[in-house]
């Protein structure tokens, strides 16, 4: 697969807010607000409470943002002002109220807390694709595929957001998520067709409490969850959460802006962590395989299981 999702940098966020702005649906809906989203976006980057990502098609040299992906977690009044009519767009509220010193983005320490004590709610920010991509069937699942599994493992209670196009709207039912109504309440099928309803402020989402009617269902499946069992640091998450959307030690250095012995230094530290208290998790290969070889079997199986259990890479209280 050509298309590579990784975790968005200071030098993209221009390219990202070019790609809202020409996007048919989205950049109508920032009217008067949309030169301040770059400064926004790049004073969020690197907290909790942010999670942007970006696309690339690895068949241009060099890469080509094809796309971007950020969510929010929001506090629990802002929620509610989301959720009660007349509704407004999410974007262009949290790009206003951010820049305004209003942000009703969690802080560090609070995301922390709340994940480990009741649980967040998340505000999908935007996800939105070139205008060049919008029909290309390798990007669209590539946006739906990243985004579940860059948000499963949260002690989630409710998710909210917008169609990106008519299309995507029409499919939220089949991936899981139900209509919010005029009244404000979850209902399974829209006021309006999607292709009117995506013109105008719209909601679809799901809360805990409803996820178990989902199941079976992409959106139910972001409810599950179970506590962390090796409390890995912040930056040890980052290491992690980088290293599972595939490439090198040399990759993970230049992604996460630190040294290559500080990397191989981060994931001694981590397979220490993780034997301390699952010695079968990473055993120690046969001698005759090889340094290289057993490090790379380690991470493998560390990996597998960090796919399978993404709680142990949210935030969580020291």
């Amino acid at each position: 697969m050509s298309i590579r999702c990784r975790p968005m940098r200071p030098k993209d966020v221009a390219g990202c807010v070019e790609i809202v702005a020409q996007h048919p649906f989205i950049g109508p809906r920032y009217a008067g607000i949309l030169p301040e989203l770059r400064s926004v976006w790049l004073s969020l980057l690197g907290r909790e409470a942010f999670r942007a990502y970006v696309y690339e098609d690895l068949l241009d040299t060099p890469p080509r943002l094809v796309g971007v992906g950020c969510s929010a977690i929001i506090c629990d009044e802002f929620l509610r002002e989301v959720k009660t009519p007349p509704f407004f767009w999410i974007g262009a509220e949290l790009t206003r109220r951010v820049s305004r010193g209003h942000s009703p983005l969690l802080a560090d320490k609070q995301v922390r807390e709340a994940n480990c004590n009741g649980g967040v709610n998340i505000a999908v920010w935007e996800g939105a694709q070139h205008i060049r991509d919008m029909n290309r069937i390798e990007v669209s699942n590539s946006f739906f595929g990243t985004f579940i599994e860059l948000h499963r493992g949260f002690q989630l209670r409710e998710i909210v957001g917008h169609g990106s196009t008519d299309e995507t709207l029409a499919g939220h039912p089949r991936a899981g998520y139900l209509f919010i109504s005029g009244d404000g309440k979850y209902a399974e099928t829209p006021d309006k067709a999607p292709r009117e309803l995506i013109r105008e402020p719209h909601l679809t989402g799901l809360t805990r409490e409803l996820a178990p009617s989902r199941l079976g269902t992409w959106a139910s499946t972001l409810f599950a969850y179970q506590p962390p069992r090796f409390g890995f640091s912040p930056s040890e998450q980052r290491l992690l959460l980088t290293a599972l959307l595939g490439g090198t030690d040399e990759d993970l250095a230049d992604e996460l802006g630190i040294t290559l012995s500080a990397v191989k230094k981060a994931w001694h530290s981590v397979y220490e962590r993780v034997s301390a208290l699952d010695p079968e998790l990473v055993p120690p290969a046969p001698i005759e395989e090889g340094v290289a070889e057993r490090g790379k079997m380690k991470k493998q199986r560390l990996l597998a299981y960090l796919r399978d259990h993404p709680e142990e890479l949210r935030p969580a209280a020291s």
